[in-house]
Protein backbone atom coordinates (compact mmCIF):
# COMPACT_ATOMS: atom_id res chain seq x y z
CA UNK A 1 0.00 0.00 0.00
CA UNK A 2 3.16 2.78 -0.27
CA UNK A 3 2.20 3.38 -3.66
CA UNK A 4 -0.43 5.89 -1.44
CA UNK A 5 1.66 7.85 -0.14
CA UNK A 6 3.45 8.75 -3.70
CA UNK A 7 -0.38 10.23 -4.82
CA UNK A 8 0.01 13.46 -5.00
CA UNK A 9 -2.51 15.06 -1.56
CA UNK A 10 -5.39 16.75 -3.18
CA UNK A 11 -6.03 13.65 -5.44
CA UNK A 12 -6.01 11.36 -2.46
CA UNK A 13 -8.39 14.22 -0.26
CA UNK A 14 -10.49 14.36 -3.20
CA UNK A 15 -10.82 10.11 -3.70
CA UNK A 16 -11.55 10.37 0.34
CA UNK A 17 -13.82 12.84 0.61
CA UNK A 18 -15.91 11.36 -2.52
CA UNK A 19 -15.53 7.71 -0.99
CA UNK A 20 -17.32 9.26 2.47
CA UNK A 21 -19.77 10.88 0.54
CA UNK A 22 -21.35 7.48 -0.12
CA UNK A 23 -21.83 6.94 3.45
CA UNK A 24 -25.43 8.02 3.66
CA UNK A 25 -26.73 6.25 0.71
CA UNK A 26 -25.03 2.80 1.99
CA UNK A 27 -26.77 3.37 5.21
CA UNK A 28 -30.05 3.78 3.26
CA UNK A 29 -29.62 0.96 1.73
CA UNK A 30 -30.02 -1.64 4.14
CA UNK A 31 -32.38 -3.76 3.91
CA UNK A 32 -33.51 -5.39 7.47
CA UNK A 33 -30.28 -4.38 9.58
CA UNK A 34 -31.05 -1.97 12.62
CA UNK A 35 -29.02 0.99 13.59
CA UNK A 36 -26.89 -1.13 15.77
CA UNK A 37 -26.93 -3.64 13.56
CA UNK A 38 -25.80 -1.47 10.46
CA UNK A 39 -23.07 -0.33 13.53
CA UNK A 40 -21.86 -3.33 13.87
CA UNK A 41 -21.15 -4.68 10.12
CA UNK A 42 -19.63 -1.22 9.75
CA UNK A 43 -16.93 -1.54 12.61
CA UNK A 44 -16.39 -5.09 11.88
CA UNK A 45 -15.65 -4.55 8.16
CA UNK A 46 -13.52 -1.36 9.18
CA UNK A 47 -11.38 -3.31 11.18
CA UNK A 48 -10.37 -5.75 8.81
CA UNK A 49 -9.60 -3.11 6.20
CA UNK A 50 -7.87 -1.32 8.49
CA UNK A 51 -5.94 -4.56 9.57
CA UNK A 52 -4.96 -5.53 6.13
CA UNK A 53 -3.55 -1.81 5.93
CA UNK A 54 -1.52 -1.89 8.39
CA UNK A 55 0.07 -5.50 7.56
CA UNK A 56 0.82 -4.71 4.18
CA UNK A 57 2.24 -0.90 4.98
CA UNK A 58 4.22 -2.30 7.89
CA UNK A 59 4.53 -5.12 7.44
CA UNK A 60 6.56 -6.94 10.66
CA UNK A 61 6.57 -3.76 11.92
CA UNK A 62 2.39 -3.12 12.48
CA UNK A 63 2.36 -4.75 15.77
CA UNK A 64 4.81 -2.07 16.89
CA UNK A 65 3.28 1.05 15.31
CA UNK A 66 -0.37 -0.09 17.05
CA UNK A 67 1.82 -0.16 20.39
CA UNK A 68 3.77 2.55 20.23
CA UNK A 69 0.33 5.10 19.90
CA UNK A 70 -0.16 3.79 23.47
CA UNK A 71 -2.75 5.86 25.91
CA UNK A 72 -3.44 8.54 23.10
CA UNK A 73 -4.32 6.39 20.24
CA UNK A 74 -6.86 4.77 22.81
CA UNK A 75 -8.25 7.86 23.95
CA UNK A 76 -8.38 9.19 20.46
CA UNK A 77 -10.33 5.65 19.70
CA UNK A 78 -12.62 5.76 22.18
CA UNK A 79 -13.54 9.59 21.62
CA UNK A 80 -14.41 8.72 17.34
CA UNK A 81 -15.87 5.73 18.29
CA UNK A 82 -18.53 7.68 19.80
CA UNK A 83 -18.73 9.62 16.35
CA UNK A 84 -19.38 6.77 14.07
CA UNK A 85 -21.89 5.83 16.20
CA UNK A 86 -23.63 9.38 15.82
CA UNK A 87 -23.42 8.76 12.13
CA UNK A 88 -25.50 5.86 11.91
CA UNK A 89 -27.92 6.98 14.30
CA UNK A 90 -27.87 10.61 12.93
CA UNK A 91 -28.42 8.92 9.53
CA UNK A 92 -31.28 7.04 11.29
CA UNK A 93 -33.30 10.21 12.34
CA UNK A 94 -32.74 13.49 9.91
CA UNK A 95 -31.54 13.77 5.92
CA UNK A 96 -28.46 12.88 4.49
CA UNK A 97 -27.82 16.73 3.70
CA UNK A 98 -28.48 17.87 7.31
CA UNK A 99 -25.70 15.26 8.53
CA UNK A 100 -23.47 15.87 6.21
CA UNK A 101 -23.61 20.05 6.12
CA UNK A 102 -22.89 19.53 10.11
CA UNK A 103 -20.66 17.18 9.87
CA UNK A 104 -18.80 20.00 7.52
CA UNK A 105 -18.36 22.29 10.53
CA UNK A 106 -15.59 20.23 12.02
CA UNK A 107 -13.22 23.23 10.30
CA UNK A 108 -14.94 25.48 12.38
CA UNK A 109 -14.95 23.42 15.90
CA UNK A 110 -11.37 23.06 15.41
CA UNK A 111 -10.10 26.03 15.65
CA UNK A 112 -12.62 26.58 18.81
CA UNK A 113 -10.99 23.90 20.23
CA UNK A 114 -7.81 25.10 18.94
CA UNK A 115 -8.29 28.50 21.08
CA UNK A 116 -9.12 26.53 24.40
CA UNK A 117 -6.90 23.75 24.53
CA UNK A 118 -3.70 24.76 22.35
CA UNK A 119 -4.06 28.16 23.01
CA UNK A 120 -3.90 29.12 19.23
CA UNK A 121 -5.32 32.67 18.62
CA UNK A 122 -8.55 33.10 16.18
CA UNK A 123 -8.26 35.99 13.52
CA UNK A 124 -10.84 37.98 12.52
CA UNK A 125 -11.41 36.27 9.47
CA UNK A 126 -11.69 32.87 11.29
CA UNK A 127 -14.44 34.41 14.22
CA UNK A 128 -16.28 35.93 11.10
CA UNK A 129 -16.27 32.21 9.82
CA UNK A 130 -17.24 30.03 13.00
CA UNK A 131 -20.01 32.83 13.42
CA UNK A 132 -21.41 31.77 9.70
CA UNK A 133 -21.05 28.17 10.33
CA UNK A 134 -22.87 28.47 13.84
CA UNK A 135 -25.43 30.18 11.90
CA UNK A 136 -25.85 27.67 8.97
CA UNK A 137 -26.34 24.94 12.12
CA UNK A 138 -28.94 27.19 13.73
CA UNK A 139 -31.14 27.29 10.18
CA UNK A 140 -31.71 23.75 10.32
CA UNK A 141 -31.76 22.81 13.55
CA UNK A 142 -34.16 25.77 13.97
CA UNK A 143 -36.18 24.02 11.15
CA UNK A 144 -35.86 20.44 12.50
CA UNK A 145 -37.95 21.83 15.20
CA UNK A 146 -40.96 21.53 13.02
CA UNK A 147 -40.42 18.85 10.56
CA UNK A 148 -39.34 16.61 13.62
CA UNK A 149 -35.76 15.64 12.99
CA UNK A 150 -34.02 17.83 15.89
CA UNK A 151 -32.73 14.82 17.32
CA UNK A 152 -30.79 13.25 14.31
CA UNK A 153 -29.25 17.57 14.08
CA UNK A 154 -28.58 16.83 17.45
CA UNK A 155 -26.53 13.74 17.20
CA UNK A 156 -24.98 14.93 14.00
CA UNK A 157 -22.92 17.45 15.48
CA UNK A 158 -21.70 15.08 17.66
CA UNK A 159 -19.94 13.57 14.85
CA UNK A 160 -17.50 17.34 14.57
CA UNK A 161 -17.04 17.55 17.84
CA UNK A 162 -15.87 14.45 18.61
CA UNK A 163 -13.04 14.80 15.87
CA UNK A 164 -11.93 17.89 16.72
CA UNK A 165 -11.38 16.10 20.11
CA UNK A 166 -9.43 14.09 18.32
CA UNK A 167 -7.61 15.85 16.34
CA UNK A 168 -6.66 18.12 20.00
CA UNK A 169 -5.12 14.43 21.21
CA UNK A 170 -3.43 13.45 18.26
CA UNK A 171 -1.58 17.37 18.00
CA UNK A 172 -0.96 16.82 22.08
CA UNK A 173 0.79 14.04 20.31
CA UNK A 174 2.28 14.87 17.24
CA UNK A 175 4.79 11.76 16.75
CA UNK A 176 1.43 9.23 16.89
CA UNK A 177 0.57 7.24 13.89
CA UNK A 178 -3.52 8.05 13.76
CA UNK A 179 -4.33 4.94 11.31
CA UNK A 180 -4.02 2.62 14.91
CA UNK A 181 -6.09 5.45 16.54
CA UNK A 182 -8.49 4.67 14.15
CA UNK A 183 -8.46 0.94 14.68
CA UNK A 184 -9.18 1.37 18.26
CA UNK A 185 -12.23 3.72 17.34
CA UNK A 186 -13.03 0.71 15.23
CA UNK A 187 -12.81 -1.76 17.72
CA UNK A 188 -14.73 0.10 20.40
CA UNK A 189 -17.74 1.13 17.73
CA UNK A 190 -17.58 -2.89 17.37
CA UNK A 191 -18.21 -3.68 21.06
CA UNK A 192 -20.95 -0.68 20.76
CA UNK A 193 -22.79 -2.86 18.34
CA UNK A 194 -22.13 -6.39 19.50
CA UNK A 195 -23.62 -5.53 22.76
CA UNK A 196 -26.88 -3.51 21.33
CA UNK A 197 -27.44 -5.47 18.26
CA UNK A 198 -31.07 -7.78 18.66
CA UNK A 199 -29.74 -10.42 16.61
CA UNK A 200 -26.49 -11.33 14.32
CA UNK A 201 -28.45 -12.84 11.29
CA UNK A 202 -28.03 -10.99 7.95
CA UNK A 203 -29.14 -11.13 4.19
CA UNK A 204 -26.68 -11.38 2.19
CA UNK A 205 -27.83 -7.76 1.02
CA UNK A 206 -26.93 -6.60 4.27
CA UNK A 207 -23.84 -8.21 4.12
CA UNK A 208 -22.80 -6.15 1.36
CA UNK A 209 -24.25 -3.35 2.03
CA UNK A 210 -21.43 -3.61 5.65
CA UNK A 211 -18.90 -4.57 3.32
CA UNK A 212 -19.43 -1.08 1.59
CA UNK A 213 -19.98 0.94 4.59
CA UNK A 214 -17.34 -0.48 6.42
CA UNK A 215 -14.18 -0.85 3.61
CA UNK A 216 -14.30 1.63 0.60
CA UNK A 217 -16.51 4.16 1.93
CA UNK A 218 -15.15 4.23 5.66
CA UNK A 219 -11.32 3.13 5.68
CA UNK A 220 -10.05 3.70 2.42
CA UNK A 221 -11.74 7.26 2.80
CA UNK A 222 -9.89 7.82 6.14
CA UNK A 223 -6.85 6.22 5.03
CA UNK A 224 -6.69 8.40 1.99
CA UNK A 225 -7.48 11.66 4.15
CA UNK A 226 -4.66 11.28 6.41
CA UNK A 227 -1.86 10.17 4.06
CA UNK A 228 -2.88 13.53 1.79
CA UNK A 229 -3.30 15.96 4.57
CA UNK A 230 0.33 14.95 5.83
CA UNK A 231 1.30 17.02 2.57
CA UNK A 232 -1.31 19.27 1.92
CA UNK A 233 -2.08 22.75 3.30
CA UNK A 234 -5.00 22.44 5.88
CA UNK A 235 -7.22 25.25 4.62
CA UNK A 236 -7.09 23.44 1.46
CA UNK A 237 -7.52 20.26 3.47
CA UNK A 238 -10.80 22.28 4.27
CA UNK A 239 -12.11 23.19 0.75
CA UNK A 240 -11.46 19.73 -0.61
CA UNK A 241 -13.02 17.80 2.01
CA UNK A 242 -16.35 19.31 0.72
CA UNK A 243 -16.42 16.94 -1.83
CA UNK A 244 -17.93 14.58 0.55
CA UNK A 245 -20.44 18.00 1.84
CA UNK A 246 -21.78 18.39 -2.15
CA UNK A 247 -21.92 14.77 -3.27
CA UNK A 248 -23.61 13.22 0.36
CA UNK A 249 -27.27 14.96 -1.01
CA UNK A 250 -26.74 14.50 -4.37
CA UNK A 251 -26.41 10.31 -4.51
CA UNK A 252 -29.58 10.09 -2.66
CA UNK A 253 -31.71 12.89 -4.34
CA UNK A 254 -30.46 11.00 -7.71
CA UNK A 255 -30.94 7.08 -6.26
CA UNK A 256 -33.55 7.48 -3.55
CA UNK A 257 -35.17 10.80 -4.36
CA UNK A 258 -34.57 12.39 -0.87
CA UNK A 259 -35.65 15.67 -1.04
CA UNK A 260 -34.34 17.73 2.44
CA UNK A 261 -36.36 20.93 3.15
CA UNK A 262 -34.75 24.65 1.81
CA UNK A 263 -34.02 25.29 5.02
CA UNK A 264 -31.53 22.72 4.74
CA UNK A 265 -30.14 23.98 1.42
CA UNK A 266 -29.98 27.63 2.89
CA UNK A 267 -28.06 26.63 6.46
CA UNK A 268 -25.87 24.20 4.03
CA UNK A 269 -24.76 27.15 1.40
CA UNK A 270 -24.20 29.35 4.59
CA UNK A 271 -21.30 26.54 6.31
CA UNK A 272 -20.09 25.99 2.87
CA UNK A 273 -19.69 30.12 2.76
CA UNK A 274 -18.19 29.88 6.50
CA UNK A 275 -15.26 27.23 5.01
CA UNK A 276 -14.45 28.93 1.87
CA UNK A 277 -14.43 32.12 4.39
CA UNK A 278 -11.64 30.20 6.67
CA UNK A 279 -9.90 29.15 3.47
CA UNK A 280 -8.90 32.65 3.16
CA UNK A 281 -7.32 32.71 6.81
CA UNK A 282 -3.61 32.50 6.50
CA UNK A 283 -2.89 32.55 9.85
CA UNK A 284 -3.35 28.43 10.15
CA UNK A 285 -3.26 28.18 6.33
CA UNK A 286 0.57 25.93 6.36
CA UNK A 287 0.74 22.36 7.22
Amino acid sequence: MQFLYKIPGYILLLFGGFCLSWGGFIVRSFQEADVWQILFLRSFFFIVALILFLSLTYKNKAIKVIKDSGVPGVLGGFVMSFSFVAFIIAMDNTTVANVVFIISTQTMFLAIFGFFYLKEKISLIGSSSIFLAMSGILIMVGDSISTGSLFGNLVALVIPINFAIYVMIIRKNSNLDMVPAMLYSGIFSLIYGAILSKSFEFTSHDLFMGFLLGVPQLALGFICITIGSRTTASATVGLLMLMETLCGPLWVWLFLNEIPPISVFIGGLVIISAIILKSFDKKHSKT
